[in-house]
């Protein structure tokens, strides 16, 4: 028995599992494959088209009935600045350079599209049992036509004063996002990155703070982050990179090479692919150029300028130039379908909960 089953009943799920929608490495093979084995898979929309997002939900709804998360960003498209992205492609000219790119070509836009009303269709039409958001909420409108088809409403949280204003407008439960966790942070009401508390003193805190659950994500990797997140009053664990070492994700090979090797100390917290801070495996451009750089065009235009670079060096086996998305705890990283990894993490986790209850 599970010490908290606030999340289980509340989302209809056997395991307090949920798996983190990973914009780029995760799609319906992932998801069918979590939520299958009783955890919540999550499939991100952040990279997709709404053709796209639709085509998966299709495979996803045709070969499972489990309750599946889909997520969205929630940020605002900046405004073009065509002298910030100047001179942040000046300085990445000597890359370049160095791999016989012509600079003045033009850069692709960087593409990740926030939550809006073509979305809210797929939304209405495919009734996922959650819907989850990551840089606070949608305006008011659109969150009111989620809620309308009776999705559960998921937000992550990186302070106690984000899961409140979060609890105020209507979230179903908040994920407490730590320092650990890889990929974007959940940052929305500042954007002060260098005071964010980890996991361990966040999780406490917003449990205190709001009366809904409360999900722990960041360095959870194993059976005792499991456990140690029910032990802080949570409900739940969302796990990230973990899922990376699962046959069903869709890693870069030269991402999954340094996920194997990767170490307490090889993240950081960088701006330089995106705009945004995000935490990854420190390679050659965050070291050159970053890791925070303040020439990087806001979320998510820094992107652009680096996809030429990462393009010509990526088929070469380098991953100098691209985002190794990673949380603090990937050493703990297990190889496994994404289906035993969910149930593992259970099995494991109640023996040790067993344990400790004698």
């Amino acid at each position: 028995m599970w010490p908290d089953r606030r999340i289980l009943d509340l989302l209809g799920l056997e395991l307090p599992i949920l798996q983190a929608p990973m914009a780029g490495p995760v799609d319906s093979e992932m998801v069918i494959a979590v939520s299958e084995a009783g955890g919540l898979g999550g499939l991100p929309c952040a990279l997709m088209t709404p053709e796209k997002a639709r085509a998966e939900l299709g495979i996803i709804r045709q070969r499972t009935a489990r309750p599946i998360n889909i997520n969205f960003f929630c940020h605002k498209q900046p405004e073009d600045d065509p002298a910030r992205e100047a001179a942040w492609k000046r300085r990445l000219e000597p890359f370049y350079f160095e791999l016989g790119i012509d600079p003045s070509a033009p850069a692709p836009r960087s593409a990740r599209a926030p939550f809006d009303a073509e979305f809210c269709d797929i939304v209405e039409e495919f009734r996922p049992e959650v819907v989850s958001f990551h840089f606070g909420l949608p305006d008011a409108a659109l969150l009111d036509r989620v809620k309308a088809t009776g999705a559960k409403v998921l937000s992550s949280a990186t302070t106690a004063d984000e899961a409140v204003w979060l609890e105020e407008r209507g979230c179903d439960a908040i994920i407490a996002q730590g320092a650990e966790a890889g990929g974007h942070r959940g940052i929305f009401l500042t954007d002060d990155v260098a005071n964010q508390p980890g996991t361990f003193a966040l999780v406490p805190q917003v449990v205190d703070a709001v009366k809904v659950p409360v999900i722990a994500a960041g360095g959870i990797a194993d059976a005792r982050g499991v456990v140690a997140a029910f032990v802080l009053g949570a409900s739940a664990v969302q796990i990230g990179t973990a899922y990376l070492f699962c046959p069903e994700a869709k890693v870069a090979a030269p991402h999954k090479e340094v996920l194997r090797t990767a170490k307490d100390d090889h993240t950081a917290l960088t701006n330089v692919f995106t705009g945004r801070p995000a935490r990854g495996i420190v390679n050659r451009i965050m070291r050159e150029v970053g890791p925070m750089s303040d020439l990087a065009p806001a979320f998510p235009l820094a992107g652009g300028a680096l996809a030429p670079l990462r393009a010509k060096s990526e088929p070469l086996g380098s991953g100098d130039f691209m985002s190794l998305w990673s949380g603090q705890a990937a050493r703990l990283g297990r190889e496994m379908p994404a289906a035993e990894l969910t149930r593992a993490l259970a099995d494991e986790a109640q023996l040790l909960l067993a344990r400790f209850a004698r």
